[in-house]
């Protein structure tokens, strides 16, 4: 075979194999309307808002964050700025199941009687104990204000917001993901998932994408140097 002919395969196969490594997807996110039908002091209410869960990677763990696009309750008078704390469930499947705890602060500014409430944003700390695909799909709402709770329940049965791999701390082993406790009240966030996270790098589609890159880019240099080192070879003459 040529020097030309073992080149040219050579580079074919380097970009082939960069191409399969930048197109693996690692993370899949949509926004899912989920309608949320609402036990309050004064009778049941009830909405449908967009939620989206997104996820960074901390440490061991991940960090997760819910977002309501839309108000799912109401109350009859005036809740002062700082009266509304919210919290939720968000419901683990896949190759563990659970639930992670997520809080937000409370609300930054009044919110007028007889509108719709917006709740901040939910975070909270997912741990795997297994490697694989999870899935994370909205769950309970509970809402405290002025010594009342108001508890929302998906009632449409929402598909999940947010489709992760995941590597577990135990490789393949380990236990299901259980229920961290929250910390709720004016500075939000909580710990859920199989155990507490850290700090965290983003798993988002984009990120995964400019990761994968990176790599299929050292692959394709690998094989570049490989291609030089044939083709100088190739050249060499012979005794």
């Amino acid at each position: 075979m040529s020097n030309q002919k073992r080149t040219a395969l050579a580079l074919t196969a380097v970009l082939a194999g960069s191409m399969v490594l930048m197109a693996a997807p690692a993370a899949h996110a949509e926004v899912v309307d989920v309608n949320y039908q609402c036990e309050t002091p004064i009778g049941p209410k009830g909405a449908v808002s967009p939620i989206d869960i997104k996820s960074v990677r901390s440490g061991s763990g991940y960090k997760l964050t819910m977002s309501f696009q839309k108000g799912v309750s109401s109350s009859p008078v005036e809740l002062g700025k700082g009266a509304m704390n919210p919290s939720a469930v968000i419901e683990v499947g896949g190759v563990e199941t659970g639930k992670v705890q997520v809080s937000g602060p409370a609300n930054a500014e009044a919110i007028p009687a007889n509108t719709p409430i917006k709740i901040s944003d939910l975070s909270g700390t997912y741990t795997p104990k297994k490697s694989g695909k999870v899935t994370f799909t909205a769950g309970v709402l509970t809402i405290k204000a002025l010594g009342t709770t108001t508890t929302c329940t998906p009632k449409n049965g929402p598909g999940p917001s947010l489709e992760l791999d995941v590597e577990g701390a135990g490789g393949s082993g380990g236990s299901g993901g259980t229920t961290g406790g929250s910390t709720g009240g004016s500075t939000g966030g909580s710990t859920g998932g199989a155990s507490g996270g850290g700090e965290l790098p983003k798993t988002g589609p984009l990120d995964s994408a400019v990761a994968l890159g990176t790599l299929g880019g050292t692959v394709l240099l690998t094989g570049a140097a490989g291609v030089l080192w044939l083709t100088r070879r190739g050249r060499r003459p012979t005794a």
